[in-house]
């Protein structure tokens, strides 16, 4: 089985290019999909969030616009936070791996997988980037989102340039899907899963 883990910055169209691996028959671990289904309502995190940052959490129900205002400017903060919530999406991880050990090769979409240190796990690295003013506009898209929140994000994350580097391959989303749809079918090509023409 190849592992494989799928990064990139925010913005740059992981999730989209996780989907064209899905379709193409390659199980997906999503850990942002996790993390969100661990802090949803009635999710095991929870009660230890709440214990941690009470005021993040209102009647069982955690508010994920509040907990990431109180972590993102505040690394002791985000610190206890990652503490809560890595080791639960690593044994989700572990039981997606069991429920999936016969499959060629499985995907690990990752977000922070540099900045975790966690790159040594995984057989391919791809990296999902896009030019830098195609990334703010599609963040800047979304609902609640500032510059000052984007710039704060960015400032935590591992440069893009710097993740292309570290990568084994890169998909380049800047374009027409059918073009990024072409990279990923290039890819599973080379790594011998199908996917050439």
């Amino acid at each position: 089985m190849i592992t494989i883990a799928l990064t990139g910055s925010i913005g740059m169209g992981k999730s989209t290019v996780a989907r064209m691996f899905e379709r193409a028959g390659i199980p997906v671990f999503d850990a942002d999909a996790e993390v969100r289904r661990l802090q949803g309502p009635g999710g095991a995190l929870v009660g230890q969030i709440a214990a941690r940052f009470p005021m993040a959490v209102d009647g069982g129900v955690l508010n994920r616009g509040k907990l990431a205002e109180l972590v993102l400017e505040d690394p002791q903060q985000l610190a206890d936070l990652e503490r809560i919530v890595h080791p639960a999406v690593r044994t989700a991880r572990e039981r997606f791996i069991e429920q999936h050990r016969d499959a060629p090769a499985l995907v690990f979409e990752i977000p922070l997988l540099f900045e975790t240190g966690g790159e040594a796990e995984f057989d391919k690295i791809i990296v999902v980037s896009a030019p830098s003013e195609v990334q703010r506009a599609r963040v800047l898209s979304r609902a609640g989102m500032t510059e000052e929140k984007l710039d704060a994000i960015l400032e935590r994350q591992v440069a893009d340039q710097e993740k292309r580097g570290r990568a084994d391959f890169v998909v380049d989303t800047g374009g027409d899907l059918s073009t990024t749809e072409d990279q990923v079918r290039d890819i599973l090509a080379c790594l011998g899963l199908g996917g050439g023409e």
